[in-house]
């Protein structure tokens, strides 16, 4: 662990010059995560722009990850009941900073009324799917999620994790 990474964590809205480092820790993660597990299709409409246009457009969805003088290191997008997504920039994986995440988009979930949350994981991202189990997530079984497109929504072979509140 190198000296930057001894800095406390902070959780905070993200706000619009977030944006860029969102969108880089997003397609980054996305990339590790979904290649060879979703319809090609989909993946030949996340380009880097459609990232940093679909960041842009959901900061007041977007909670941030900060560490120290390292900046933005991890982010959640929550609507209703759904956690959306949920990534950590390759160099912050394994410091906690998903379980963080995770437990924020739970509390947010709970102050809103819902009573259990939910996302959606490829099926193939094995090492996701671990994660969500580990923290107490169950695995609700396989759907085909509608991954927004350009021309309309792409199914999207998914695992549906729920948490009870």
């Amino acid at each position: 662990m190198n000296e930057s990474d001894k800095s406390p964590l902070t959780l905070r809205p993200a706000e619009p010059a977030d944006a860029a480092a969102v969108a880089e820790i997003w397609r980054s993660g996305w990339i590790d995560g979904h290649l060879g597990h979703v319809p090609e299709e989909l993946v030949a409409v996340r380009t880097p722009e459609s990232f940093v246009v679909r960041a842009g457009e959901r900061v007041a969805d977007t909670t941030v990850a900060v560490v120290g003088g390292r900046g933005v290191v991890g982010f959640v997008m929550v609507v209703g009941d759904e956690v959306e997504q949920l990534y950590v920039g390759a160099a912050s994986r394994g410091a906690g900073v998903a379980g963080a995440l995770l437990a924020h988009a739970e509390r947010l979930g709970r102050e809103a009324g819902h009573e259990r949350v939910w996302l959606a994981v490829a099926s193939g991202n094995a090492r996701a799917r671990r994660f969500y189990e580990r923290q107490g997530w169950v695995d609700e079984g396989a759907f085909d999620y509608p991954a927004v497109g350009p021309d309309g929504p792409i199914s999207v072979p998914c695992h549906r994790y729920v948490k009870q509140l």
